[in-house]
């Protein structure tokens, strides 16, 4: 059994019939789990509308380091993140690449992220692009290794992989190492240890090789797990309980909510 350990399923393009719909395709592809992460806070509310009749949805509460125009206080982050259906927090992070003149707000955002994970004690969610040096020395100097977490749609150095497994992080793979220009990502994945690696789809975007052109969606995780299957010389099988496994170490309320 797989799960889509990070997709946004409030922003597919769906009615509540579709989504239903949607899911059904996956859980029918052997998806047994889906994280729904939040990009605002101002938006949480909503989000959790869209999927919270839906047992094996769970949710995250944060701001993405692109939503800076949405960003909140800690006071008002902390105060939705300690809600009992909260399993993660975020998606935080540090994003330079598309919008580095908003670095000094993301910066202040991401440290408040992660004083919220160690107040809440759940794991942080955590983009980060062209922020290699800044996401790391903050994780280390902000003690985020006592929450741990997750470095999502990894496309960064096997350095900074390597970094952040040090503080017992995971590192999710998402469709774009089946992408035609993803030859430096391929080598990185293939050199993190199989039980540091959870898999994800970060649909409705970034759909993988066969499928690009379309939306994305949760049952398509099947596909980047095959695709990391090959390149990690295991069967898919192997590479779907141990990223399910991982998942479900790192994410423990989503276990308890599966379970109930």
């Amino acid at each position: 059994m797989f799960v889509d350990s990070h997709c946004h399923l409030d922003r597919l393009k769906q009615s509540p019939e579709e989504l239903a719909e949607t899911l059904n395709f996956a859980r029918m592809r052997g998806v047994e789990h889906f994280l729904c992460v939040c990009v605002s806070v101002g938006d949480y509310d909503s989000m959790l509308a869209a999927v919270e009749q839906f047992e094996d949805v769970s949710v995250s509460c944060g701001v993405h380091p692109l939503h800076q125009d949405e960003a909140c206080s800690y006071e008002a982050l902390l105060e939705k993140a300690l809600r009992k259906e909260v399993v993660a927090i975020g998606e935080t992070g540090l994003d330079y690449f598309y919008s580095p003149e908003s670095k000094d707000i993301q910066l202040t955002s991401f440290v408040d992220h992660i004083r919220v994970a160690n107040e809440t004690q759940k794991p942080l969610i955590i983009h980060t692009r062209d922020a290699r040096e800044d996401t790391i020395n903050l994780l280390r100097e902000h003690k985020a290794a006592h929450t741990k977490g997750v470095l999502h749609c990894f496309t960064e150095s096997l350095e900074m992989a390597q970094a952040a497994i040090e503080m017992d992080f995971y590192i999710s793979i998402s469709g774009i190492v089946t992408f035609n220009s993803a030859d430096e990502l391929r080598e990185v994945v293939k050199a993190i240890p199989l039980d540091r690696l959870l898999i994800e789809t970060d649909s409705p975007w970034l759909a993988p090789v066969p499928h690009r052109g379309k939306q994305n969606q949760p049952g398509y995780v099947v596909e980047v797990a095959e695709y990391i299957a090959e390149l990690k010389g295991v069967s898919v099988k192997e590479l779907a309980d141990i990223t399910t496994r991982n998942f479900y170490t790192m994410f423990s309320l989503a276990e308890k909510k599966n379970a109930a």
